[in-house]
């Protein structure tokens, strides 16, 4: 099973019909139709990228969905600022998929300090008992030290369980973190 595969497993044991989750790293869509299917017809997905192609890609991907979907040219680092103040505290699932944007400018990735303030922020959207997955990259430049930051990080934090899964047969391999808000 890919780690994708575990990620959205993972948090299909949370997400019902009408939550509301967030794709804090949208790419080409495909966490974002995951989430979308899960949350339903009365659900809502939020989705956050720094690139149009992102954007253009994932609304694609969902036009045949039914769940109310609004997507953000902007960081994940400005979530709070985008989501309605009535939905904080109640975020159910929030995906993120750090590095670059498949089949793009490699030149544009994540970076450890706009992550940690995201991944800080989305610890303040969830509700109680909800899920936070983070697939990291370190086989990119720059992309060891953001996995070593936000795993450390995320250590330090208060009131979550926090899981790593990893395939470790494979040098460089992605790393998957679990982590789940408690109440």
């Amino acid at each position: 099973m890919r780690l994708t595969e575990v990620a959205q497993t993972w948090l299909a044991e949370r997400l019902e019909e009408g939550d509301i989750a967030i794709d804090a790293t949208l790419g080409n869509g495909f966490d974002a139709l995951f989430l979308a299917n899960q949350v339903g017809e009365t659900g809502y997905v939020y989705g956050f990228d720094v690139q149009q192609d992102a954007i253009t890609s994932s609304l694609e991907r969902l036009k045949d969905t039914t769940c109310t979907h609004q997507y953000f040219l902007a960081g994940h680092e400005t979530m709070k600022e985008y989501i309605p103040t009535h939905h904080h505290g109640k975020i159910k699932a929030i995906m993120f998929n750090l590095g670059w944007l498949p089949n793009s400018d490699k030149s544009v990735v994540t970076k450890a300090e706009t992550t940690l303030i995201a991944l800080k922020q989305s610890l303040e959207l969830l509700a109680p008992n909800g899920r936070l997955t983070v697939m990291v990259y370190p086989g990119h430049e720059g992309g060891d030290d953001e996995a070593k930051q936000v795993i450390q990080w995320l250590h330090q934090q208060q009131n979550v369980f926090i899981q790593t899964s990893e395939v470790t047969n494979k040098p460089q391999a992605p790393i998957l973190i679990h982590v789940e808000k408690h109440l």
